[in-house]
């Protein structure tokens, strides 16, 4: 693949938004190509918000995008893809994405506060693209098992990165290297698949 027809890669956060030592981070200043979504001002529970800043970064990219999200990050990728937008996504990688519809540890919004934003249900449709689910076995924030159907429905390859908490500074991720691994084997698979 030239440098023409390489994908943006559009990093996609959680609803903690942009953290410098988080991984994402970290992924981006090694890429040539990419874009990450913006934090609200406000709205910050607003799924409706959070699909809409992901649309507006995907509106101002041409060619082709790939989709790297964390926890509800890939709730507002599954929700965008739920709208039926039309735009050329090449794959996505969705890491430890939460279990909105199980209650969450203290400090994160409550299964009402979370249905009164939009978050619920939780699109389970198949995507439309090659993806990759990466899921820790002790995530806090969702059960291996719930994330694996997740997985399952989406149409994603189902990848057990270990007990690796919510894959985020606080379970001791900084750097995540596997990203890197996970995003080249996506690019093989929408090559082969293009």
């Amino acid at each position: 693949m030239n440098e023409a027809e390489s994908p943006t890669v559009v990093i996609v956060p959680g609803l903690r938004d942009h953290v410098a030592d988080h991984w994402q981070t970290h992924l981006a200043g090694k890429l040539p190509k990419v874009r990450t979504v913006p934090p609200l001002e406000q709205d910050k529970l607003s799924r409706e918000a959070r699909v809409a800043a992901l649309d507006g970064v995907l509106a101002d990219i041409d060619g082709p995008v790939v989709l790297v999200a964390h926890s509800a990050g890939v709730a507002i990728t599954v929700h965008w893809v739920a709208q039926q937008h039309s735009r050329d996504i090449r794959a996505a990688l969705l890491a430890t994405p939460p279990d909105f519809e199980s209650p969450l540890p203290d400090g994160y919004p409550t299964i009402d506060e979370l249905r009164a934003n939009g978050w619920l249900p939780t699109p389970r449709q198949l995507l439309p693209f090659p993806s990759i689910v990466a899921a820790s076995t002790n995530d806090p924030l969702a059960r291996f098992y719930r994330v694996a159907e997740m997985a399952r429905d989406w149409g994603s390859r189902l990848v057990d990165i270990g007990a690796a908490g919510h894959l985020n500074p606080a379970s001791g991720y900084g750097p995540w290297p596997q990203a890197e691994e996970l995003l080249e084997e996506l690019g093989r698979t929408a090559d082969t698949q293009g």
